[in-house]
């Protein structure tokens, strides 16, 4: 995500060394590469200019303190400045109603509004516990009913069946009236989308919303689309009294100029990302967060925050008493750690939160899900006793292995030694004293690590 955006501005920075303070001259260059940057990534005209403007007036005269070379501080400023244009902080959702609060979703065909949806379902009963009720109202599309309602099945979420032959806003209202019935907490309502912006589909949506009355309006809109994505939203925004934006597919090869534009044009919060395809894959959005992954700082508390939803803590207190105790770290204990990578959206998510020069050395030792898949494939094709005692794999057993995953016997190999120089960080931690030197061996530490 963002990465064409991330390495310019990264390399931009870069060129400035050298002087105890920033002056018009010694920026006036870089600013010059920062624009271009924001340009090629699809951001607004007008936004870049105000952009400009601001950070030369927030740099100039700076000085350049302490052991921050010109680069760094003005790094800091360009930082400051894209969190206020995205918006400062995150705005939550607004769930303070007399239940069922209702959510409606609006956007056009193909953005990824049912799927985002479903995403939404999932994280408001996960993380904020909350019971929810899906519905469609999107009835030119048959398909699109059957995927919510899929999806519902699928996410063990409750959904209010509809069909074709009924009107949206009575699908609406019935909806409704089942969520009060049933005690739900939230409504989520999917609408129609069209191909384009056309006058029966607002009036439409303006006629659901004045039967819901929802407290918010979320506008869906695919990142991929770039600047036409902001243009988009902002004539949802004069049709409707929009409460805020998701951004979806920001995974793709979206050039970040959507992410950057839709605050400063609309006037609407960005509230969430789809960072992927998965039904976990949809994240609040944090402005000093994306900030600092589009100048190539990474985002590690986001990748904290999925660590702590994602990883079972049973087994990882097991494993870490298991490592303490000296009994040794085995493919079993490999493996689970695979599972827990999984777990907080694969090596792709995982690769996109660390900061730039991680990521390329991560890119650069071929850490990728597919890599990742075959070692689990290696080890579910290992005996229970191969996978505790690692050392009776020798020739015969690595060949019948190799066959079973249908992987070369050099694979096999490869998988071994990783797993070798994974146990002595292991042992390192297990002795205590040793997270330096486990740090510094982080390279074997991590599954999938070169081929």
């Amino acid at each position: 995500m963002l990465d064409n955006l991330t390495s310019r501005l990264s390399g931009v920075i870069k060129t400035l060394r050298g002087q105890a303070r920033l002056t018009e001259s010694n920026i006036q260059d870089t600013l010059r590469e920062v624009r271009m940057a924001l340009l090629e990534a699809d951001v607004a005209l007008p936004v870049v200019k105000e952009f400009i403007a601001q950070v030369k007036q927030a740099a100039l005269g700076q000085e350049v303190i302490g052991n921050l070379n010109p680069g760094q501080a003005l790094i800091g400023v360009v930082h400051r400045e894209l969190t206020k244009l995205m918006g400062e902080h995150n705005d939550a959702l607004n769930l303070a109603a007399v239940p069922p609060a209702v959510i409606l979703m609006a956007g056009l065909q193909g953005a990824g509004k049912t799927t985002t949806s479903g995403k939404l379902a999932k994280l408001l009963r996960d993380q904020h516990k909350k019971k929810v009720l899906l519905v469609s109202c999107d009835v030119y599309r048959p398909a699109a009913i059957e995927q919510l309602r899929m999806l519902a099945q699928q996410l063990e979420i409750d959904f209010f069946a509809s069909d074709i032959s009924q009107k949206p806003q009575d699908i609406a209202l019935a909806a409704l009236d089942f969520a009060k019935r049933h005690y739900h907490d939230v409504l989520i309502v999917d609408t129609a989308g069209r191909l384009a912006i056309d006058a029966a589909m607002m009036a439409e949506i303006q006629q659901l919303h004045a039967a819901l009355k929802p407290i918010e309006t979320l506008f869906v809109v695919d990142a991929m689309t770039g600047q036409d994505a902001v243009n988009t939203a902002k004539a949802f925004g004069d049709a409707l009294p929009l409460t805020g934006i998701i951004l979806t597919k920001l995974d793709g090869d979206a050039r970040g100029g959507a992410a950057l534009s839709v605050r400063q044009i609309t006037g609407k919060p960005i509230k969430f990302v789809g960072v992927s395809e998965k039904l976990n894959g949809l994240e609040a959005f944090h402005p000093e967060r994306m900030a600092s992954r589009v100048l190539g700082m990474g985002d590690v508390l986001s990748l904290l925050e999925e660590a702590q939803r994602g990883v079972d803590h049973a087994e990882a207190e097991k494993l870490a008493k298991k490592v303490k105790s000296g009994q040794g770290f085995d493919l079993n204990d490999f493996k689970m750690q695979i599972v827990q990578m999984r777990k907080m959206g694969g090596m792709s998510a995982l690769m996109d939160k660390l900061p730039a020069q991680l990521s390329q050395a991560a890119a650069g030792a071929n850490m990728d899900d597919k890599h990742i898949s075959r070692i689990e494939g290696i080890i579910n094709s290992m005996t229970p006793l191969e996978r505790s005692k690692p050392e009776l794999i020798k020739a015969s057993r690595k060949r019948r292995i190799a066959v079973g995953a249908g992987v070369q016997v050099m694979h096999v190999n490869q998988l071994l030694n990783q797993f070798e120089q994974t146990q002595k960080m292991m042992k390192m931690f297990g002795k205590g004293g040793g997270m330096a030197k486990m740090m510094r061996g982080m390279k074997g530490m991590l599954p999938g690590m070169g081929r």
